[in-house]
């Protein structure tokens, strides 16, 4: 287990103070990205959503360790990360409103977040792949939580990378629960990190709750992921909310709570205190570090709020180069259903 917090200085770590801080900002934005959206989803402005609080440090970690052209394929609980990446958070609301996901068109190495569970795995692998065989020297970072190494797209993304020595870091975010299963539930492996060892490479495991060690950590793998060998980074984090708005863990959580303080701590707060005792932080910059995280997460709210709502005859589109016959079909039914209950007219 890879930690810092608690354990030494700033000074014996290899970031420096401007880097620390820039590190709490983003868990900041990312804290206060996760709580609005909450309380947005709550009144109806959006379905639903998966909140991320208490993986803020895992996340950001991360994001920060990794170079500007390396891609990052994403899960639907990574918004920090990619928001530590640079994905506008407009873009993630917009998507949670039922837009296009990249409404604003950047040109970021984010591949589009995945719903279902482990999907992303055998893609980030092929891109990995196909990096090697265009003599590209970007590295391939693959974000998943725990319950998905219970998935067979896990296991075969696993054997591919170990196979094609594809330049991809699985990074797994153990947050404790898949759902309302427990881990002990899932596997009976001593690590999920362990089972990167079946498939030919290296595993570890770092304390997600510290966002340095995290970096530390993943730098290093990606090191090792450059030079043709992929690697497994087992995050240790916790889940402080439920898995999305529909959830309800107290009906689970009393089954399975067994961890150390440092896992379940609050790991903003966390990590604000030991930058104070190393006097890396001030009042000053804690207190705009909110205001302008606050100010961020308005702006995002207006643009999303600002984007007309889709016309119905969108959903056809962006699907096939080709429409194909059952398709057109079903289209001419909508225009007709539209018609005789004086809906607005499909959009051609």
């Amino acid at each position: 287990m890879h930690r810092v917090i608690g354990e030494r200085d700033l000074s014996e770590t290899p970031f420096i103070a401007e880097e620390a801080r820039q590190v709490y900002r983003d868990m900041v934005r990312a804290r206060r990205f996760d709580d609005r959206a909450v309380s947005l989803q709550r009144r109806g402005w959006m379905s639903g959503y998966p909140p991320f609080r208490g993986q803020e440090a895992s996340q950001v970690g991360a994001a920060h360790a990794m170079a500007d052209e390396d891609w990052l394929f994403p899960t639907y609980r990574s918004n920090a990360m990619q928001i530590a990446r640079g994905v506008p958070m407009a873009d993630i609301l917009t998507f949670r409103r039922g837009h296009a996901e990249f409404h604003s068109d950047h040109d970021l190495p984010v591949f589009p977040q995945a719903v279902p569970i482990a999907t992303q795995i055998p893609h980030a692998v092929g891109a990995g792949m196909a990096a090697n065989y265009r003599g590209e020297d970007h590295a391939v970072v693959c974000y998943f939580g725990d319950g998905a190494t219970s998935e067979g797209d896990f296991h075969e993304g696993m054997n591919f990378a170990g196979v094609f020595d594809a330049p991809v870091l699985f990074f797994c975010e153990n947050n404790n629960w898949a759902i309302s299963h427990p881990r002990a539930k899932q596997t009976a492996s001593a690590t999920l990190a362990g089972k990167a060892e079946a498939y030919g490479f290296s595993g570890g495991q770092v304390d997600g709750n510290d966002p340095l060690a995290v970096a530390e950590m993943v730098e290093s793998a990606l090191s090792d992921v450059r030079s043709g060998t992929p690697v497994m980074v087992e995050s240790l984090t916790y889940r402080q909310g439920a898995h999305t708005t529909s959830d309800d863990p107290s009906r689970y959580r009393h089954r399975a709570e067994d961890l150390p303080d440092w896992r379940t701590a609050d790991p903003l707060d966390r990590f604000e205190s030991w930058l104070r005792d190393q006097g890396a932080i001030t009042d000053e910059a804690v207190e705009a570090a909110h205001d302008d995280a606050e100010e961020e997460i308005d702006a995002a709210i207006e643009a999303a709020e600002s984007v007309p709502d889709p016309e119905p005859g969108d959903v056809f589109g962006d699907v096939y180069a080709e429409t194909p016959p059952r398709l057109a079909d079903q289209r001419r039914w909508l225009e007709g259903f539209a018609a005789d209950h004086d809906l607005m007219e499909l959009d051609h």
